[in-house]
């Protein structure tokens, strides 16, 4: 648990809030990149879903809910009630990865040919108490990556084609940080900020991908 930050999921989404901005580098769909947010939102959206009706759904959310602003919003198919969490903490620093899992659209990045967009994700949202330099935050970005290929080689995720899945074709990845505690130079897998933060997303993404696997067999 980190201090400060607030975390509630439901049918509807996964809404994490902050009591004070959080430094953010994120894929989303809307307010992604650079950012400071008091929230992060990942709402469920119909696989039917069209992409160019994302910043009218996210924003009529965020306004019915109360969600403080500025905020960095996601979309996805998957059951966001089902969205898997896991807090670590190790050498003063502390993170905490909420994953929602749809595995129906997977894909081989390198491999698989472009396709249209469709709302069946993998959302990684990872909040870290700690204060990153902005490449740290990036290089987070890539560990999490890494971490989700690995869940998906270890469970046997494969395409339609038969190729080992790296992940989904619209995943998105939320990476955010308090600004407090320990100023981190690096966030890669074996830096202390990047292995506290990948066990998080690692006990996340595989309970998340073993309980789709589970419901879809």
């Amino acid at each position: 648990m980190i201090d400060g930050v607030a975390i509630d999921v439901d049918a509807e989404a996964v809404v994490v809030t902050a009591r004070h901005p959080l430094h953010v580098v994120s894929s989303a769909v809307v307010g992604g990149g650079l950012a400071e947010a008091r929230a992060l939102i990942n709402v469920h959206v119909p696989k039917g879903f069209h992409a160019e009706d994302a910043t009218d759904v996210l924003g009529g959310f965020a306004r019915r809910r109360g969600v403080p602003t500025p905020w960095v919003g996601l979309l996805t198919a998957a059951a966001t009630e089902h969205a898997e969490r896991a807090d670590v903490a190790a050498a003063g620093l502390r993170a905490c990865a909420i994953v929602t899992v749809g595995l129906s659209n997977r894909s081989a990045a390198g491999r698989s040919a472009a396709a249209a967009w469709c709302p069946s994700t993998i959302n990684t949202i990872l909040i870290v108490d700690a204060a990153p330099e902005p490449a740290a935050l990036v290089n987070l970005v890539i560990t999490a990556t890494e971490v989700k290929a690995l869940a998906l080689a270890g469970a046997g995720v494969r395409t339609d084609d038969g190729e080992p899945a790296s992940g989904t074709s619209t995943d998105a990845v939320v990476v955010a940080a308090t600004g407090r505690g320990p100023r981190c130079r690096f966030g890669g897998p074996v830096s202390e900020l990047g292995a506290c933060a990948a066990a998080a997303v690692r006990e996340a993404m595989e309970r998340g991908v073993r309980r789709w696997l589970e419901a879809h067999p």
